[in-house]
């Protein structure tokens, strides 16, 4: 006699929160390349920028985000 097994895993419903767009938020017109401590937060350790789906920026503060990073890397603010 075989028996079936009943799936008796319960699956839970994953709760996605939108992100908003910190810079968005403030109005910010110009990304500072020479303030680290802002940049280092859309680091990570081994200094890779992070993408758009973690950090919840928008596409135009992403683009202008890469551009201030990459900048303080040239002249040796960030990692």
């Amino acid at each position: 006699m075989a028996f079936k097994r009943s799936n008796t895993k319960k699956r839970r419903k994953k709760v996605v929160r939108t992100k908003a767009c910190r810079f968005s938020e403030q109005n910010v017109n110009y990304i500072d390349f020479k303030d680290p401590d802002t940049l280092r937060k859309f680091q990570t350790e081994g200094g890779r920028i992070l993408p758009r789906r973690i950090t919840g920026t928008s596409k135009k503060y992403q683009a202008l985000l890469g551009a201030a990073i990459k900048k303080a890397r040239n002249i040796a603010l960030v990692k």
